[in-house]
């Protein structure tokens, strides 16, 4: 289906003239909500939260059809904002929300018309930059005491689209070399046979990520089946996509944001690391700091977190700034439906590119005005934590009409009976090993990548660059080999369709990484916490086994399918190791990688799925499987 130029305006559907006048009007009248920094200028809970448009493809025989053109356009994303210029999917910020149904086989055409330079200036903050007393620059909008990343301007406007979470080949999953410039377009077809769930669509293009995604270049694709329907869950206006993001803004000589998208980091002395980006500016929908009117009903919320960097710990306030207890019920991951909604006792934890299915009964809070807000450990929840970047923690505000609805749903005991959590004894007994460290930033700089094989200690010098041992907690030693560091390296991870595969990925401190890893879905093992101190990062290997200390904790929204995982570093000599059972089903070449865009460089690897009677012929990189 391609759409219209009436349908083109349609979708444009950030704030317009009338809303704007009505914005400013509302801010007189009540006086706004003024930012708890005064360097944010702009005022809360003064927008409406914009609904992103859905458009749905139209059936061609036995396949259905859909075109979206990437576009220049400019929008408010705040209405005491100047227009920003971002690129977007058929002129939207977030792009429309593309709805299938499973089974339905979609043949995609993503045309690129983007023209002009990349519309965002990026900097990094320099190493004399001197904010406010352990507060990092990156707080506060504007380009003082910064230096540019140069080249950026130059960037032509390529792109290459990846639908985040769907299953299907590799000639479909948007690789990020197979870039497309203005006036081509991109063919995909996807199979579209996955269980009903939310998934996204965003740009991959190689290297690119952290100002492509940022510049506008992403939306939501749901996909329902008839398990979901027969649920009865809330449904068209009482459903509703809630998209987070965070930005940040150049100033202009009266230190007012611009509309300009800044994409600003910090620079750590003093191995010159880039830490990455964290806006001070909280995005719902496209708009900062909205607010919704909802009835005094039961809703469904579908969340996404599409930030660079930024990990979203969700908790919802009255009026009072408590916490509403058990406000949020859990009914959906990543991939698809739980089997019984699950309590969500503490925040709803977020990382870039994790979605949660959540149900909320405002009926129980008729009357009230709520907030979201994000928070973070040993912080009393709607307090600023300056030091790691939430000088601002409301998100969006809720109010609720004062008088509930006649909404006859009840929250179901089971959600997906067809819904299975797998336990070690349901993997089969020939499934492969895979081991991956993420090592620390500061080895040499930024956070590595290191894909490993277990080797006989005798055969390896230790310690040794790229040798880890580890301690499990079985008491096993086992010593692993790095085999490869960088995206260039050979493809290592050769696997046969159809199997599974335990994947084991060892944190060995640091910022966390959220682990895609693209075509399939996962279940997530075990959550284990080590003690790292054995790590030595001028070494760039361990001088004495990293050892198991304790089972860590799975939080609800990790107990479903899942494509990404948060490995949660640690402080001090703390890390992790994050165990996941996956079946490759999807055949070609494909990548994993750290979902924080700006690790996406030096953080992601190839692997092959290969038919099984390809299997025996020479293919290089395939390594030993290890032990079961």
């Amino acid at each position: 289906m391609l759409l219209g130029s009436a349908g083109i305006a349609a979708l444009g559907f950030g704030l317009g003239e009338g809303q704007t006048k009505a914005a400013a009007a509302a801010v007189a009248a009540r006086g706004g909500v003024p930012p708890r920094d005064p360097l944010l200028v702009l005022n809360k809970f003064v927008d409406k939260l914009p609904i992103p448009p859905v458009i749905k493809p139209q059936r061609h025989g036995s396949v259905w059809e859909l075109t979206v053109r990437m576009r220049v356009a400019k929008r408010r994303l705040h209405s005491e904002l100047p227009p920003s210029t971002l690129w977007t999917y058929e002129g939207a910020f977030p792009g429309p929300t593309i709805e299938v149904r499973r089974g339905q086989r979609l043949r995609m055409t993503w045309a690129n018309q983007l023209e002009g330079a990349m519309p965002i200036i990026a900097v990094r903050a320099a190493e004399d930059a001197i904010g406010r007393p352990g507060e990092p620059p990156t707080n506060w909008p504007g380009r003082e005491k910064t230096e540019a990343v140069e080249g950026v301007e130059n960037i032509p406007p390529w792109a290459a689209v990846h639908l985040h979470g769907a299953h299907v080949g590799a000639g479909n999953d948007g690789w990020g070399e197979n870039v497309v410039l203005p006036g081509d377009a991109q063919l995909a077809e996807y199979a579209n046979e996955q269980a009903g769930m939310t998934l996204w669509y965003h740009d991959h293009a190689m290297h690119l990520t952290r100002w492509t995604q940022m510049a506008g270049l992403a939306g939501m694709y749901v996909m329902r089946d008839d398990e979901e329907d027969s649920l009865g869950l809330p449904r068209g206006k009482y459903e509703i996509p809630l998209m987070f993001c965070d930005r940040n803004f150049d100033l202009d000589a009266n230190k007012r944001p611009t509309g300009q998208l800044l994409h600003k980091v910090e620079i750590a002395s003093p191995k010159k690391i880039v830490v990455p980006f964290a806006g001070p500016y909280t995005l719902v929908n496209g708009v900062i700091w909205p607010y919704l009117e909802v009835a005094a009903r039961w809703y469904r919320f579908r969340l996404l977190n599409m930030s660079n960097s930024r990990v979203y710990r969700l908790v919802m306030l009255d009026e009072q700034n408590q916490v509403v207890p058990g406000a949020l019920k859990l009914i959906g991951t990543d991939q698809g439906l739980l089997g019984a909604p699950a309590a969500v006792t503490g925040p709803l934890v977020l990382s870039p590119a994790e979605r949660a299915d959540v149900l909320v009964d405002f009926g129980a809070l008729a009357g009230k005005t709520l907030k979201l807000v994000d928070t973070r450990p040993g912080i009393t929840p709607g307090q600023p934590d300056l030091s790691n970047n939430i000088n601002e923690p409301d998100v969006m505000q809720f109010r609720v009409a004062g008088k509930p609805e006649g909404d006859r749903f009840t929250l179901p005991a089971t959600v997906s009976p067809t819904f299975k959590r797998l336990t070690h004894e349901d993997i089969p007994a020939d499934h492969h090993h895979r081991w991956i460290v993420l090592t620390r930033p500061g080895a040499p700089a930024e956070a590595e990548q290191w894909e490993m094989e277990e080797v006989d200690p005798a055969t390896v010098q230790i310690p040794g660059d790229g040798i880890i041992q580890i301690e499990t907690a079985d008491g096993q030693v086992k010593t692993l080999k790095r085999i490869s560091m960088s995206f260039q390296d050979r493809a290592n991870f050769i696997i046969e369709r159809g199997k599974w595969e335990i994947w084991r990925f060892l944190d060995l401190g640091g910022p966390p990484h959220p682990m895609h890893v693209h075509a399939v879905d996962f279940h997530v093992m075990s959550r284990d916490i080590f003690d790292v101190s054995g790590w030595n990062r001028n070494t760039r290997g361990t001088t004495k086994p990293i050892k198991y200390l304790r089972a860590g904790v799975l939080e609800p929204h990790e107990l479903g399918r899942k494509d990404v995982i948060r490995a949660a570093g640690g402080e001090g000599f703390t890390g992790e190791l994050i165990t996941i059972a996956v079946q490759f089903n999807a055949v070609g070449r494909f990548v994993y990688h750290c979902h924080t865009l700006e690790h996406e460089v030096h953080m992601m690897r190839p692997f092959v799925v290969m038919p099984t009677e390809m299997m025996k012929y020479g293919h290089g990189g395939h390594t030993p499987h290890g032990t079961h």
